[in-house]
């Protein structure tokens, strides 16, 4: 936990520094006028150990509307805040709605295209889902998946990272990735998943017919139960010295290897 508040309070100290601000709403009747309003939230950080009434309204009021809220330390507020006066509270503004899985299987059938999806387990850095959700946009894929819980989420970071390619990929957030991928092998879609010890390598897996490419997370990759619902385990050929490449890189790659396939 202290290295994740380290590392939490880094990624606030380079955004500000780099110019690069999510858009936020702070005090108690601010956030409770933006929940009113149906405002796109990605999180709610609330300060830990409070018993406000208020604030216990504000909590529930936005789990209700499968907002994930987040308990803190209120030196964290202290230091995401802009205005100086959170009063306990701050809304992290999503940069638009997210989409729900069935939005992305309707987006597939209008393009007259089997389904081909990507799936982000547990990207943390918003630098590297904004360059995933690029790419998968460049290589035609119909929505991107990302859960609901330590993940990076639809903010001003990875809207930036994805050179506004954000705003034409449909998100849909959901609140269990294994879950998820099991709704969607019901419905006919093939899971390939991504590791270094995948079971066949990237130039000799066929990739065709309704498809969801699993991109596991910066440091562990993709988590147990995800590994275990996928259908095939996917490698990238290495010929350095260096056994791996970034999450992004390598997402990159192997959305272009679909799409070459896809294409013939």
């Amino acid at each position: 936990m202290l290295y994740q508040y380290k590392t939490n309070l880094e990624t606030y100290a380079m955004e500000k520094e780099s110019g690069i601000q999510n858009e936020i709403i702070e005090g108690r009747n601010a956030v409770q006028e933006a929940l009113r309003a149906g405002r796109a939230i990605d999180k709610l950080y609330i300060s830990k150990g409070e018993v406000d009434k208020t604030l216990g309204h504000i909590a529930s009021t936005a789990r209700d509307k499968g907002i994930v809220v987040v308990e803190c330390d209120r030196r964290k507020l202290d230091f995401m805040s802009q205005t100086h006066a959170h009063q306990g509270v701050i809304a992290l503004c999503a940069v638009r709605d997210y989409c729900t899985v069935e939005d992305l299987f309707a987006i597939a059938e209008e393009r007259g295209e089997p389904p081909f999806f990507v799936v982000c387990d547990e990207i943390s850095d918003g630098h590297n889902l904004g360059a995933i959700i690029r790419s998968s946009e460049c290589a035609g894929v119909h929505g991107v998946i990302i859960p609901k819980r330590r993940s990076a989420g639809l903010t001003a970071v990875v809207d930036k990272a994805s050179a506004g390619a954000a705003e034409h990929m449909a998100v849909a957030r959901v609140p269990n990735i294994p879950a998820a991928l099991q709704e969607l092998k019901k419905r006919g879609v093939w899971i390939y998943g991504t590791a270094a010890d995948g079971e066949k390598d990237l130039w000799h897996t066929d990739f065709s017919g309704p498809i969801a490419l699993v991109i596991g997370s910066e440091g562990d990759g993709m988590g147990r139960l995800v590994r275990e619902s996928c259908d095939f385990i996917v490698s990238l050929p290495m010929r350095g010295r260096v056994s791996s490449l970034n999450a992004s890189a390598a997402a990159a790659i192997t959305l272009y290897e679909i799409l070459r396939q896809r294409s013939l």
